[in-house]
């Protein structure tokens, strides 16, 4: 009861001290500085995760280098060096006594991990995390190599495509993440202008009629975190995207397409659900982040009707934060899910607390409300 009279407290105020629309201005302790930074030295004070498992990885996991990125783009955003140079020296020992802990660029879960050394190259200008981070992007476009090799894998390359290609809505963050910061790191289009063509072809497999998408061609569930990867990389993708590339018009057609629908589908509380459409499900907090980072990030770029989206992203930025603890850890987590035709399946996903998948969408939505 006194959690949901704070965050009743929270809302109200939240909304009727701000214009419509607007996503500045924000009640004390809910300001995205305030957020960002116990998020982002929560990440600093985590040792690398490994999906829950009490043992430590082999490789850095992807939910782990979405948050650091996050964590570096929430530094970036809000001017603060000394938090930038922690998180580098959290990377500092993958030159040397960490190393094997690189992942291999071989799939799209280990490549993302090249956004990391190119945002540090941004930010730091030292050629060894250019060096790193470009050799991963171009290797995501390279000759087919790795245990994750199939015969399809060959089929796309020979398309243009990457040999990654599974045709999972989550390659679509994975994928965007990397390419994009290529081409931010250096400015040469071939990253991104690839990075628009794959994220067509996924539009063309997956993006329903009602502007959601499936987990995959043979599972037509509308799964939250699923979903959020798509909107989060159309995001990354299209505010980096030139304005002469062919494919950005098809691009914003297909994330304006689902912003609709997601806008139609948010709860009352400003949350969205484990399965989007579906009013029977769990308000879960990773889609609900990702899908709020998208609607930020296309009211402050111009892309959505600020008088619509901006309510409905301030509304659910605010409803986010009530599930992160006194720890810094969010609430309400979808566990890592791989796809099945079940319906049930995605219902009963365990729910986690301070788990990556969370954390980073929360710093997205921080650096965007501070870009």
């Amino acid at each position: 009861m006194k959690r949901l009279m704070i965050f009743m407290m929270i809302l109200n105020y939240g909304i009727v001290d701000a214009q419509p629309g607007t996503l500045k201005h924000f009640p004390k302790g809910s300001s995205p500085e305030e957020i960002g930074k116990r998020v982002a030295n929560r990440f600093l004070a985590s040792p690398h995760p490994n999906f829950g498992r009490p043992t430590p990885p082999s490789v850095i996991t992807y939910p782990e280098v979405c948050t650091w990125y996050g964590a570096l783009s929430f530094a970036r955003a809000s001017g603060d060096k000394l938090l930038r140079d922690k998180l580098a020296k959290r990377f500092d020992p993958l030159f040397g006594d960490e190393a094997a802990l690189v992942p291999p660029p071989d799939h799209v879960d280990h490549t993302v991990f090249g956004a990391v050394p190119l945002e540090l190259y941004q930010q730091l200008k030292e050629q060894r995390y250019l060096d790193m981070g470009k050799t991963i992007a171009d290797k995501q476009w390279g000759t087919p190599e790795g245990a994750h090799v199939k015969p399809e894998s060959v089929v796309y390359s020979d398309q243009g495509l990457t040999w990654q290609t599974r045709l999972w809505i989550d390659d679509m963050f994975m994928i965007t993440a990397v390419q994009a910061q290529a081409y931010r790191a250096t400015g040469n289009k071939q990253y991104i202008d690839r990075a628009a063509r794959e994220m067509v072809v996924y539009l063309d497999s997956l993006q329903q009629p009602n502007g959601l998408f499936y987990h995959a061609p043979d599972v037509p569930f509308f799964w939250g975190r699923g979903n959020g990867w798509m909107a989060a990389g159309m995001s990354e993708l299209l505010r980096s995207l030139p304005s002469d590339n062919p494919d950005r018009p098809r691009i914003m057609q297909g994330y304006k397409k689902m912003m609709a629908t997601l806008l139609k589908c948010q709860a009352e509380d400003g949350m969205w659900r484990q399965l989007v459409d579906d009013p029977a499900s769990w308000q879960e907090t990773s889609c609900t982040g990702m899908f709020t980072f998208a609607m930020i990030t296309g009211v402050k770029q111009g892309w959505l009707d600020a008088a619509t989206y901006g309510p409905a992203a301030r509304k659910a930025w605010l409803a986010l934060i009530t599930y992160i603890d006194e720890n810094g850890d969010i609430r309400e987590v979808c566990e890592g899910t791989n796809k099945k035709n079940d319906r049930q399946y995605y219902l009963d996903r365990k729910r986690i607390t301070g788990d990556m998948h969370g954390q980073a969408p929360v710093l997205w939505c921080a650096a965007a409300l501070l870009r």
